[in-house]
């Protein structure tokens, strides 16, 4: 395999974006596919959608050039506050901000989506060697030839060495890597939506609030460097629904909250019908990340439960990964996918183990709930936030 190999990326969404850069910076040719036939179809479906990025990915974002085009943009909360979703108590604050960018060398930072995928776009535009096709949707791929075809309705659409399916949660592709490897309901539902600052008077501006409560937790951080505040509402669910992003009304979300101390129903009152919710999902078990000359990266791979806050961390984690792999070995490159596939694999399932256990931990009520509360109290902020050095600290092999 050549070192500048070319690659054909499905999807051009964070991870996809990632992978382009990190690809384009080794020297390898890329062609972006991509369903969407503007960037704003991007922007607008990414209303109400806050993210957060953890030391582990801005200092990617540095590597891959970036985060001088997102540090406008963003924020760097001060710490987590956590608090008893139904009494409004104060249980205990993890640092952020100083704090843990001088434990791990990069700072923590949230942030609008639709502004971390811009920063993306911008950055791989710039890029000698990037193409983006827009108005493409891949249905399948050709491998039977010398390179590998991605294949939408009207026929091979490109082709390369290798390609990377980056297209989401329900991606398209991932069954030709992993066959049976089907979403499943993960019994929440999550809305979210952006309001601005200035009408927040109830909790915080410059922390990540997190309430817990039986059945529910409401999270909350600024993004728009500070202008706005993004907000999340989980809820134990029993049934799914196949929309994304399906607007909710005003007095649904009220309901929801009702039992809620008054900070957060204040917070859900100002945002109105600004929701929009989706079910959450996951695949449940491990799925191979590649197969052949062809790899699976972000959540078209691993869509993992939001309760770490690390989804479009680990996607961007992936796309350097490989890439690196793929500059620095000369061999098949299906050796180079599996070397990736292994490289990636216990760290992806660490992640989604943390994740699924925060989530349960969450919604714990009553006497669970109240000893979850205390543990986290004696424990202490810095205890707390020291057990995530593994995830935080992380750093690509060299």
């Amino acid at each position: 395999m050549s070192r500048r190999a070319a690659a054909v990326v499905v999807g051009g969404g964070i991870g996809g974006l990632a992978a382009a850069i990190a690809l384009a910076r080794g020297g390898h040719g890329v062609t972006i596919l991509e369903r969407r036939i503007a960037p704003s179809e991007g922007a607008a479906s990414e209303e109400g959608a806050g993210i957060q990025i953890g030391p582990n990915g801005t200092r990617l974002l540095v590597s891959l050039g970036v985060a001088d085009v997102l540090a406008p943009l963003a924020a760097s909360p001060r710490a987590v506050e956590v608090r008893d979703g139904l009494s409004g108590r104060h249980i205990v604050s993890l640092p952020l901000g100083a704090w843990i960018a001088a434990r791990h060398g990069a700072p923590y930072w949230t942030a609008h989506r639709a502004h971390l995928h811009g920063a993306l776009a911008a950055t791989a535009a710039a890029m000698p060697g990037v193409e983006v096709v827009r108005g493409v949707t891949v249905t399948g791929l050709d491998a039977a030839g010398p390179q590998v075809a991605a294949v939408g309705a009207e026929g091979p659409r490109a082709r390369g060495e290798l390609v990377i399916a980056a297209d989401g949660r329900g991606s398209r592709l991932r069954s030709d890597v992993a066959a049976g490897a089907d979403l499943r309901f993960a019994g929440k539902t999550a809305a979210r939506s952006v309001l601005p600052a200035a009408a927040v008077s109830s909790v915080a501006a410059d922390v990540v609030g997190l309430w817990l409560a039986p059945a529910a937790h409401v999270v909350h951080y600024p993004v728009d460097a500070g202008r706005q505040i993004a907000l999340v509402v989980v809820t134990s669910a029993r049934e799914h629904s196949e929309a994304w992003g399906a607007p909710v009304a005003a007095d649904v979300m009220m309901q929801g909250v009702a039992r809620l101390a008054r900070p957060v129903r204040d917070l859900v009152e100002a945002a109105g019908d600004r929701f929009r919710a989706w079910s959450l999902m996951d695949l449940g078990r491990p799925v191979p990340m590649a197969r052949g000359r062809v790899a699976l990266l972000g959540d078209a791979a691993h869509p993992i439960l939001p309760f770490l806050a690390q989804g479009a961390v680990l996607a961007i984690e992936d796309a350097v990964v490989l890439a690196g792999l793929l500059h620095t070995n000369t061999g098949p490159v299906e050796c180079v996918l599996g070397a990736y596939a292994s490289a990636r694999r216990e760290r992806v399932e660490a992640v989604a183990r943390a994740a699924r256990r925060n989530g349960a931990a969450y919604h714990l009520g009553g006497a669970l709930g109240a000893a979850r509360n205390a543990a986290m109290a004696l424990a202490g902020g810095e205890r707390l936030m020291a057990a995530y050095d593994w995830l935080y600290g992380w750093r690509p092999p060299a």
